[in-house]
């Protein structure tokens, strides 16, 4: 095993480990139970766009918002996916938890990347003092996933980079055409 795989792996076996230590907890299984189905499909992403939209008027923003969302998941569960190929830590999830069994493969997180769009595309949007709202529901939907055992620790890294990576280039494009 190469040294960088030998590292990622020791990663995700101390991420693992201490997140055993905080399951069977009921109020955080609940939460991270509860985290990881609203990142399905993006769900929660699109929900707070349309509240968004209602609150501010700014339905250009939720249309691009669910427009970039699904560019997003094409790029990552049907591209990146298909080249990485990762085997999850477990087929459909700790049996703890009632999880939809998913189809792709594991790295990059698909949650972790869509949360990471969203949260920085909203916050570009609603500035700073949004941080701790966009911030906390997308950190809370990506470190579901490892916790409910569907995805390896480094999967999340992988995620939190590629939706990085992808908010910015739809970023450009959204300033292009007039929305911002």
């Amino acid at each position: 095993m190469s040294t960088a795989r030998a590292a990622i792996a020791r990663f995700d076996e101390r991420s693992d480990a201490a997140l055993e230590r905080l399951r069977g907890t009921p109020a955080l299984d609940r939460l991270m139970s509860a985290a990881t189905r609203s990142g399905e499909f993006s769900l929660a992403w699109h929900v707070a766009g349309v509240a968004r939209g209602a609150l501010t008027g700014r339905w250009d923003q939720t249309i691009a918002l669910a427009a970039g969302l699904g560019a997003e998941s094409l790029i990552v569960n049907q591209g990146m996916k298909r080249l990485f190929r990762r085997t999850r830590p477990t087929p459909s999830g700790d049996e703890r938890f009632a999880l939809r069994t998913p189809l792709t493969s594991s790295f990059p997180s698909g949650h972790a990347s869509a949360a990471t769009f969203a949260a920085v595309t909203l916050i570009g949007w609603d500035g700073p003092k949004s941080v701790p709202l966009w911030g906390t529901l997308a950190a809370t939907i990506a470190i579901s996933r490892p916790y409910v055992r569907i995805h390896h620790a480094s999967d999340i890294v992988g995620g939190v980079v590629a939706g990085a990576a992808l908010a910015a280039a739809a970023r450009a494009v959204y300033r292009r055409v007039g929305i911002s």
